[in-house]
């Protein structure tokens, strides 16, 4: 994939049909940069990351230029769960094998702080976006709520983390109102938002701050050097500093990003207002992921629709996205086959093999943040903080997330994508098959 991915499924310049784009914050464009400009720091991609980082080195008085090839928020950012995670995508039990103890406790620490920023900055600059509280994890098996006990004892005693209440087959049978789990738990420090006009948020907030946006400003060309040039097809921003804040759309626009980052697709569906009904599938307002490996998620919307995420591509189009979403819906909500559906939709993320974020600099004066691999809406915005702090010279968070191990795909540029598919096709029939 490359950049091809920005308009393969899209009209460009326009959201897709998403129920986020139905309830989006008004925003008018931001226009399209026409000429030469100059900055001290030009930023590719205007997503979480991306915004972020403009807001903060706005605010610390650099001049910035953010370009994007469609809208604002137009990418992962604007289409995802919206659900708001605890850790990082990896459990702690694993970073401590992989990274040891007090490497994981400071990686646990940082993910902490994403939930704490996000927060703030919605409070700080007023947006209208609401921070629901509660991720519940429903598991299949005996064996994962066993799994599911051990790992909140393990935050409990090791990181002081008692927001986790383990959940029997009872308790998450009342919460979610599904007969096909055993078990589970809910994480009360977790949480919710509404994506898209987190973003927009982000937006105003960047350029209430000074940093000028540019949307309908694909990047076309990246010039390395001790000035980098960012081409697009109406002009070109000289910078002394890059930041690459695309996540899984960049593969044609810098080359080393094809062999660490991988794009897939995911997507969600909104059914109608559900009324009273909606209290039948959750008796509070919390969010719920599963536990495949393709995983399925869901949560209610502020008007009660259910919107229900899940399944995976791995190519340029995106399938039947009604018929991927909907057949998994019905396994774990049966009750809900006369219930029409109001919109449906795809979006692109990017995933590493750890599926831990990617922080690069792939030319000296160039920095790279993406492939939070699902567990984006915290840290992706906290890892624009930290490129923004790392351009300014304080590089302990971005040294912290580039010291974890990250493999290559196998099979180089040419063979990864078929060895992916391959592998990700084999853990989509366990979790049909119930391994």
């Amino acid at each position: 994939m490359s950049l091809n991915l920005l308009h393969a499924n899209d009209r460009r310049g326009e959201y897709p049909a998403s129920y986020y784009a139905a309830t989006r914050t008004p925003l008018d464009p931001f226009p399209a940069l026409a000429g030469e400009a100059r900055a001290d720091v030009a930023i590719v991609g205007a997503g979480f990351m991306g915004l972020t980082a403009a807001l903060h080195l706005a605010e610390a008085g650099l001049s910035v230029v953010v370009l994007e090839a469609h809208r604002v928020g137009f990418g992962a950012s604007g289409r995802n769960g919206g659900q708001v995670g605890s850790g990082q995508k990896q459990d702690q039990d694993w970073l401590e094998k992989v990274v040891g103890k007090d490497h994981a406790r400071r990686l646990w620490d940082m993910a902490e702080d994403a939930k704490a920023l996000l927060r703030d900055l919605i409070v700080q600059h007023d947006m209208p976006v609401t921070f629901r509280s509660g991720v519940a994890h429903a598991c299949y098996t005996d064996a994962e709520v066993v799994h599911t006990r051990t790992y909140a004892d393990l935050l409990a005693k090791a990181y002081g983390y008692d927001q986790v209440e383990v959940l029997d087959r009872t308790a998450i049978r009342a919460l979610i109102g599904s007969d096909r789990f055993v078990g589970g738990s809910l994480d009360r420090g977790a949480g919710h938002i509404h994506p898209l006009n987190f973003a927009i948020g982000l937006a105003k907030a960047a350029a209430g701050a000074g940093a000028r946006i540019h949307e309908m400003s694909e990047v076309l060309e990246l010039v390395p050097g001790p000035k980098v040039t960012l081409r697009t097809a109406t002009g070109q921003v000289i910078a002394d500093n890059v930041i690459l804040a695309g996540n899984g759309y960049l593969g044609g626009l810098e080359q080393s990003y094809p062999s660490r980052v991988m794009p897939i697709n995911n997507f969600i569906i909104a059914t109608e207002p559900l009324g009273d009904r909606a209290k039948e599938l959750l008796a509070e307002p919390i969010a719920v992921a599963d536990s495949k490996f393709v995983v399925n998620y869901w949560r209610l919307s502020d008007d009660d629709r259910l919107l229900f995420g899940g399944a995976e591509s791995y190519g340029y189009r995106f399938p039947d996205v009604l018929k991927a979403v909907r057949g998994p819906m019905l396994k774990i909500y049966p009750q809900l086959e006369d219930v029409k559906i109001s919109h449906a939709w795809g979006g692109t993320l990017a995933i590493t093999t750890n599926r831990m974020p990617a922080l690069m600099r792939p030319h000296p004066n160039v920095l790279a943040g993406s492939a939070c691999s699902g567990h984006g809406v915290a840290l992706a915005t906290l890892t624009g903080k930290i490129l923004a702090q790392t351009v300014q010279g304080e590089t302990q968070g971005f040294d912290l997330l580039a010291t974890v191990p990250q493999m290559r795909f196998p099979g180089g540029t040419t063979l990864r994508w078929p060895l992916l598919v391959l592998a990700m096709t084999w853990y989509s029939m366990r979790d049909r098959l119930g391994l």
